[in-house]
């Protein structure tokens, strides 16, 4: 049944994107709740000696929770096209919420044995399945209860709660590292309770979930089932598909590389402390949020196309040298600093992605649109990130990822060039 909606009250509009956005913070909480406290529990479920192969073990199956990707963003991004945004956004949030209690309860293979690692695998497959499908959805939501002159701000916050996520997993762990709990406890058993959190703040989440409205472009659009979310209709759209796979390339690279594996390279390659690395790479993130609604609002004033084009220019020139010189460097602050700036150019990427996405699409498949392909090329080459930088550091050529990130960065540099700026194309204002 179509809600009325009070389209034109700011109120509305404000109760909704915090609404949405909340729910994609506890998502994504839960998501790098594993990244971030691997360092701890890797021991756990890979008993070998080696640090580094039990970080590579603990990165392989982070990066096999990317495959399920592919497959929420199908699953999640089809309801929301024919049933709902709302309904989709509430149960990718449900199915999070289990995997993550799952992890929390998980013996370790002194236990169970070999079936650890595979419970271990089968709970980041669930996970995988739940973030495949949030992120397009959540994208869809709020572009389209946005202002079509502040789109780009509105739609920014999908990445401030993105990254916020991180920063709860890394602020909790800071916390449970130097007030709370030993080193050995952190090991032993303190690992587990950010996952407990997780599976509590999904709660919070899916109460916020069910009293949202539904966007007006899905309730007004008049459709026949079969039209919408079917991969038929998606197909129709190859040239959307193809700039989504090639803009998503090396902004997901450049991203999780920053991000989610900065942590294990701050500690494995430059030699900071477990501690150390944590709080970097909070402070860095901290800001990292801030400046997305930035970089948002001044792509409502000068189009999406000039910020992707400079994280692509900057990113192909700046890459090999930021990482290289951050592998040399001794200095805590200095480090810092390095990693600031790298961030400073992602955001021209990371701020304005989701909407850029979402205007490409009408709005029978625009869910399924912005879900699937990204999910394809994340579970691709965000999700092995890790691995092959592990992997690369381990054979002692760690330099040859460097090159790797600036030779994805420059392939979508190729497509930012060439593509229409989708502010003055969007399909959004033509639902």
């Amino acid at each position: 049944m179509k809600q009325d909606l009070p389209q034109n009250d700011t109120s509305w509009r404000l109760k909704a994107i915090m609404g949405g956005s909340a729910g994609n913070l506890v998502e994504w909480y839960d998501w790098y709740a594993y990244s971030a406290f691997s360092l701890y529990f890797a021991s756990t479920f890979f008993p070998d000696s080696n640090p580094t192969v039990q970080l590579i073990n603990t990165a392989g199956i982070f990066a096999v929770g990317f495959l399920m990707r592919p497959i929420g963003g199908y699953i999640f991004g089809k309801l929301a096209d024919t049933k709902g945004r709302k309904l989709s956004m509430t149960l990718s949030v449900l199915l999070m919420s289990f995997g993550s209690l799952l992890i929390a309860f998980l013996p370790g293979y002194n236990s169970i044995g070999i079936a650890a690692p595979i419970l271990l695998l089968l709970a980041r497959l669930l996970q995988g399945l739940s973030v495949g499908g949030e992120y397009g959805t959540s994208a869809t939501y709020l572009s389209e209860v946005a202002t079509e002159k502040r789109r780009g701000f509105y739609s920014s916050f999908q990445y401030v709660t993105l990254i916020g996520g991180q920063l709860i997993a890394l602020g909790l762990q800071l916390i449970l590292q130097n007030i709370f709990l030993t080193d050995k406890q952190m090991h032993d058993w303190g690992w587990r309770i950010p996952f407990v959190l997780g599976a509590i703040l999904s709660l919070v989440a899916l109460y916020l979930r069910a009293h949202l409205n539904e966007t007006e472009a899905f309730q007004t659009k008049e459709l026949t089932t079969k039209k919408k979310g079917s991969l038929r209709e998606l197909l129709k759209h190859p040239k959307a598909i193809m700039v989504v796979i090639g803009l998503t390339l090396g902004g997901t690279l450049a991203f999780y590389t920053y991000t989610t594996y900065m942590q294990k390279f701050l500690v494995n390659t430059v030699g900071l402390t477990k501690y150390q690395s944590t709080l970097l790479t909070f402070c860095s993130l901290l800001i990292f949020a801030l400046l997305q609604p930035v970089f948002g609002a001044i792509s409502d004033k000068v189009g999406r196309r000039p910020l992707l084009i400079s994280f692509g220019v900057l990113g192909t020139i700046f890459t090999y040298p930021l990482l290289s010189t951050l592998s040399h460097t001794t200095e805590m602050w200095g480090a810092f600093g390095l990693l600031m700036a790298a961030l400073i150019i992602v955001s021209g990427y990371t701020s304005i992605n989701a909407v850029v996405k979402a205007e490409l699409f009408p709005v029978e498949v625009r869910a399924l649109g912005v879900g699937l392909p990204y999910s394809l090329t994340v579970a691709i080459f965000g999700g092995t990130a890790e691995y092959l930088a592990l992997w690369a550091k381990n054979l002692g050529h760690e330099s040859y990822y460097y090159w790797y990130v600036t030779a994805c960065i420059f392939i979508s540099l190729i497509i930012y060039i060439k593509m229409q700026d989708t502010k003055h194309t969007s399909l959004i204002d033509k639902s």
